[in-house]
């Protein structure tokens, strides 16, 4: 275990991050899978809306289903936090690979060169274990391949940069041509942690895992089946990391059907008393929206907002 986990921080303590301003340089690793990057475009595309896009070695090497070896994907997170000429990180795809970074994380080294973070899906393990031992936000949001080379349609790019550059509204946008579903009423605030789902409940009896206290929680998932995202639920359940929410956001659940989700949502979290929105396009989704992970949000299930309480980026 990491020693450097002794220095934990309060999840009360969530801090924001430097703002990325026009002309900021932006980093790309690649702490999971392996990916193909086409830098010319990448390159071309950060320029075009005034960015300097800088590539770490790890995105270049593959080793069976991970980016590289471990030590490879390590130093690369610690060399984009440390470099002070380095504005924000990016990830390059998800896939698998991130948790194995966790016990060797340099968590003082990240407390002292705070930046914006982004990335999803198995980049989840990296969120969960920075916002509890660093204490700042980090971002729930496109990545560079599968997102925003991929040409997903907006918000998702204005959604990520303008939540990074300090241009977002209090009130977060979500798409008038995607409807959001109230499964249970009210309006609570509280940190806004969590992310993939799968992966939270992977991290259940770590010491990276979930602390579920007042928080509004997040989940996302994709190509699960409804009984599986029975069992991830039932875990969180019976792991008791659903008792001390304050509410919950369901995101986008790519590949499961609707009502069935829904329908099970219902009888999961309806018997917490606490509000309950779902549908809002955040994960394996198009578009993708950006969620600041660690701030503190108001979730109006009544008015089916999401509203920003805390200033994410300064």
């Amino acid at each position: 275990m990491n020693r450097r986990l002794t220095a934990q921080v309060s999840y009360k303590a969530h801090s924001a991050v430097p703002a990325l301003p026009t002309g900021g340089v932006i980093a790309l690793i690649a702490p999971a899978g392996p990916a193909e990057l086409d830098l010319k475009r990448a390159s071309e595309w950060m320029a075009t809306r005034g960015y300097e896009l800088r590539v770490f070695p790890g995105v270049w090497e593959k080793d069976g289903y991970l980016a590289g070896s471990d030590a490879v994907r390590l130093r690369d997170l610690h060399d984009a936090f440390a470099d002070d000429s380095i504005d924000a990180i990016f990830c390059l795809r998800g896939g698998y690979g991130s948790p194995r970074l966790l016990d060797g994380i340099d968590f003082e080294l990240l407390r002292r060169h705070p930046k914006p973070f982004a990335g999803y899906s198995d980049i989840t393990a990296l969120h969960l274990a920075i916002t509890r031992y660093a204490g700042f936000v980090t971002f729930h949001g496109a990545m560079l391949n599968a997102d925003l080379l991929g040409n997903k349609q907006q918000p998702t790019e204005s959604s990520l940069l303008r939540m990074l550059s300090g241009q977002q509204p209090s009130v977060l946008e979500h798409p008038a041509a995607f409807p959001l579903t109230t499964l249970a009423p009210g309006c609570a605030s509280g940190r806004l942690l969590g992310g993939n789902l799968s992966m939270i409940c992977a991290t259940i009896g770590t010491a990276f895992e979930l602390d579920d206290e007042g928080i509004i929680l997040f989940i996302e998932d994709v190509n699960e089946p409804l009984y599986r995202v029975d069992r991830l639920l039932t875990h969180l359940r019976l792991a008791g990391k659903l008792n001390r929410l304050r509410g919950v956001l369901v995101g986008d659940f790519a590949g499961v059907e609707t009502v069935g989700l829904q329908r099970l949502l219902k009888q999961e979290l309806g018997p917490l008393g606490i509000p309950v929105l779902a549908g809002w396009r955040s994960g394996h989704c198009d578009p993708n929206l950006t969620l600041p992970l660690g701030a503190v949000v108001r979730l109006d299930a009544d008015k089916q907002q999401l509203v920003l309480e805390q200033h994410v980026v300064i």
